[in-house]
């Protein structure tokens, strides 16, 4: 690379890899460019990086370098997904390219433009005022609407995932890939995996594009006003059911603020954050009608969100997990399975 283009990095790891993340860029769009590349937060399984190439600002996403779980990291899936999105009003961002050789960068990646906007990851949302609160969550709502409503096949991801019986699915699954880890035995998460089990809807034949980590800390929201601007980190997007990511965004109402940033305990009336049914009642408002939403899909979610954090603290002890912060995986992933046993022993009461 010229003078000009000199990586930003903080080590030899990451000097290196930004050396050659330039290189690449000076080949497809022209050298010559002012160039930094900075890995950034968020993101727990691809490495993230904001990528600045001449008057370009970027977003990399690369699939972990080692051995990872059949099926998951599949940066392919997300670039696709977002790249159908473009032709629908879901706010995404647009795709730029996406580069399978793994000579470039050792791994496969995809490029996206990166959006001017905030993102918060705790759900309190404490710099801003009741109304500015309000209109987050309710925008958040709003976006989630407009993803269900599009017609897969529409958009050419009829194939996308596997149509019908999602839940008991993913119920499977995600008990399965618990069970796989080496992080031993958690008996919480057996039992919620019989009772999800004993208890599963009956599948109404609803399909839509399901993003699979729809929350809070992946919105990006517009500079000044309380709209989601963009959908961010797809890694998990299949065809599934409306109400698994329903169910998910209700974690925060589920959690406290010491669990991932929920809002469990909090004044949420004089935040002006509205409740959990408001919350739901908007999605709905907004939504192709579907079967409502039942305690079964939030102790999915959490039983699901829990099996995710196992796998990150297995991935933390194996030295591939994308963010530095892991230390608290698994206490996590048993906090979550404990909230979703919380729900279920009050089903079991009424």
């Amino acid at each position: 690379m010229n003078d000009r283009a000199q990586p930003s990095a903080t080590n030899l790891d990451d000097a290196l890899h930004a050396e050659r993340v330039g290189s690449f860029l000076a080949a497809t769009f022209g050298g010559g460019q002012r160039f930094t590349c900075e890995r950034i937060g968020g993101g727990q399984s691809n490495p993230t990086y904001a990528v600045d190439f001449g008057e370009r600002k970027l977003i990399l996403r690369e699939k972990p370098r080692g051995e990872t779980l059949p099926g998951a990291h599949a940066i392919d899936r997300e670039f696709r997904v977002l790249k159908a999105l473009e032709t629908t009003d879901v706010p995404v961002p647009k795709v730029v390219l996406y580069h399978d050789d793994p000579e470039a960068l050792g791994t496969p990646f995809y490029l996206m433009d990166r959006l001017d906007g905030r993102v918060f990851h705790d759900c309190a949302l404490p710099s801003l005022s009741p109304e500015e609160r309000r209109g987050m969550f309710l925008s958040m709502a709003e976006a989630m609407a407009k993803l269900h409503a599009v017609d897969p096949a529409s958009i050419g991801l009829a194939d996308f995932g596997r149509p019908g019986n999602y839940f008991e699915r993913q119920v499977a699954r995600w008990s399965r890939q618990y069970r796989e880890s080496p992080s031993g035995p958690l008996p919480d998460l057996d039992r919620l995996s019989e009772w999800l089990t004993a208890n599963l809807p009956e599948d109404d034949g609803r399909v839509a594009i399901a993003h699979g980590d729809f929350r809070l800390g992946n919105m990006i929201f517009h500079p000044s006003w309380p709209e989601v601007v963009g959908i961010l980190d797809w890694e998990l997007a299949t065809l599934g059911h409306p109400l698994a990511d329903l169910g998910y965004c209700c974690l925060p109402w589920n959690t406290a603020p010491d669990e991932y940033g929920g809002i469990l305990g909090l004044d949420r009336e004089a935040l002006g954050i509205p409740t959990q049914a408001e919350f739901v009642a908007h999605y709905f408002a907004h939504a192709i009608p579907t079967t409502p939403l039942k305690p079964f899909h939030v102790v999915f979610a959490l039983f699901r969100f829990s099996a995710i954090w196992v796998g990150i603290a297995d991935r933390a002890k194996a030295g591939s997990a994308a963010a530095v912060n892991t230390g608290n995986a698994l206490p996590l992933a048993r906090t979550f399975a404990q909230r979703a046993l919380e729900i279920v022993n009050r089903e079991q009461a009424d």
